[in-house]
């Protein structure tokens, strides 16, 4: 028997198929765009995305052959609802986290119920970007749209509830909308008060890796799916990939290492103390029972080595053609041959700066260059920038009583040795790297098979799929000397802010 995981992200969506021991058998990707109909404004198409999923599973089915799947879970981005009209279908696009609508919302609520309410009961202050300002905007403006609205749905109980769930929305998705008690896992009809949003809208909560249906017969059909197959309730991508990198005890902490990098750890009650709330950090239901966890992340982060190699590496990218092997391969090598830091510091706020700073108008910085510096300068001043912002954030976490023990690494950073061997030095932590580095996929597949009875447990499945490659232990002496450089990096932001508000330069 299979398993079948689904993730939906804002650009595309990927199907893939593992058998109980966690081997992939089959995977298909599909991408699809987001649509700007003015400036300022993001939307996605609930309509395209679906059709997009159906497209990726059949594929995914047809490459893995005749071993039938016995359950599907799915994990997606966050904020943005689909508005379902009685019949089910979908009214109109969904407004993206990115997009400007919800701000005038966001400020009656700041003055109407206010940050530290909503902290309390919904585990993050007041942002725009969160789902409720958005459902409160379509209210003033679209009032035959939010009439029309039978149920709110995020993406992965959306796409869900079309295969023949029946309407949910798990914990951790729920708390993205703003409007989530993470403490009673309830929604908060105190602040749905506020907004004038009809409560019944919302779909009925359920903690994520319960059975919500069975995959309707016309669906399966199409689909070339069994008619039995077990559709289990998901969950936001980031603890869906906490789970499937086995980070299911406190002081445990999975890191994302992709275009951006995510660090989220995992602790045991709701924390929703005053650092959490001045850094920007929101307190969010894992999708593991009676655990919490928190985003800590970046804007850029691999984006950054994307953006050197763009501009200034082509003789990386020639050298890599003539070798047959990944440019990034070639770079990381190249920045790391020498042992000792870089002369240069870099600030990688090339899109602005997430937690804890939460700063759209920062800009990136390169200080220390001299007719010397070289290109590997340059490109070791990347690692090191990236690796010393997300320990502004570690530093940050410890502040809000989160302490990191035991690091699971995920994504295209993570294929490099050299490279956690750099990230555990400079952070004191030890950083392990995974055999099966697809985190998103099996954490859905540890809730599918747990609810299906492939496993006895969430902790059974986590020792039968999740297996640590390799563990990179710091070098305390080269931990030591990073920390006199970490010192002089805190001082670049505070430094160089106040030259991006200057208008010549915003």
């Amino acid at each position: 028997m299979s398993l079948l995981g689904i993730d939906i992200g804002t650009s595309g969506c990927k199907a893939t198929i593992i058998d109980r021991e966690g081997v992939m058998q089959s995977q298909a990707y599909c991408e699809y765009y987001t649509l700007s109909p003015a400036e300022g404004l993001q939307e996605i198409n609930p309509d395209v995305v679906f059709s997009s999923v159906c497209k990726v599973v059949c594929e995914a089915v047809v490459a893995c052959g005749s071993d039938p799947v016995q359950g599907i879970s799915a994990s997606s981005f966050g904020e943005a609802v689909v508005a379902l009209d009685r019949q089910g279908q979908a009214i109109g696009n969904s407004l993206l986290y990115i997009d400007k609508r919800g701000e005038e919302e966001a400020e009656y609520l700041k003055k109407r119920i206010g940050d530290e309410r909503v902290l309390q009961i919904a585990g993050t202050k007041i942002q725009p970007m969160f789902s409720l300002c958005k459902i409160m905007w379509l209210k003033k403006h679209q009032p035959e749209q939010y009439n029309r609205t039978w149920k709110y749905l995020l993406y992965a109980d959306y796409v869900l509830f079309r295969l023949g769930a029946e309407p949910h929305t798990d914990y951790s998705l729920a708390t993205r909308t703003m409007a989530f008690d993470i403490t009673s896992k309830t929604w908060s009809q105190e602040i749905l008060d506020c907004a004038a949003i009809d409560r019944t809208k919302f779909a009925e909560p359920v903690q994520a890796g319960t059975a919500v249906g069975t995959i309707a017969a016309a669906v399966a059909a199409d689909l070339g799916l069994p008619a039995d197959v077990a559709l289990v309730a998901g969950g936001h991508d980031q603890p869906c990939a906490a789970l499937g990198a086995g980070v299911i005890r406190p002081g445990m902490a999975i890191d994302g290492l992709g275009t951006v990098e995510c660090l989220a750890p995992a602790f045991n009650s709701p924390i929703l103390n005053d650092a959490m709330a001045n850094h920007a950090f929101a307190c969010v239901p894992h999708v593991v029972k009676d655990l919490y966890v928190t985003y800590a992340f970046t804007f850029t982060s691999g984006s950054v080595l994307k953006w050197y190699r763009d501009t200034l590496g082509q003789p990386y990218k020639d050298a890599a053609d003539k070798r047959g092997v990944n440019a990034y391969t070639l770079m990381i090598e190249d920045a790391l041959a020498d042992p000792s830091p870089s002369p240069l510091l870099l600030l990688p706020h090339f899109a602005g700066a997430a937690t804890p700073y939460m700063d759209n108008g920062s800009r990136g910085a390169l200080i220390g260059l001299t007719t010397r510096t070289s290109a590997r300068d340059i490109l070791k001043a990347i690692l090191e920038g990236i690796t010393f912002e997300i320990m502004v954030n570690q530093e940050k976490l410890a502040d809000a009583s989160i302490a990191i023990h035991d690091l699971r690494a995920v994504g295209g950073l993570a294929r490099s040795d050299q490279f956690l061997q750099l990230k555990a030095n400079m952070m004191g932590t030890k950083i392990a790297s995974l055999v099966y580095a697809e985190a998103g996929t099996i954490g859905v597949a540890i809730l599918a098979g747990t609810a299906t009875g492939l496993y006895t447990g969430i902790e059974d499945a986590v020792q039968k799929l999740v297996r640590v490659k390799k563990v990179f232990e710091p070098d305390k002496q080269v931990y030591a000397e990073y920390q006199a450089r970490f010192v002089a990096y805190k001082r670049i932001y505070p430094a160089v802010r106040p030259i991006f508000t200057a208008s010549t330069l915003s």
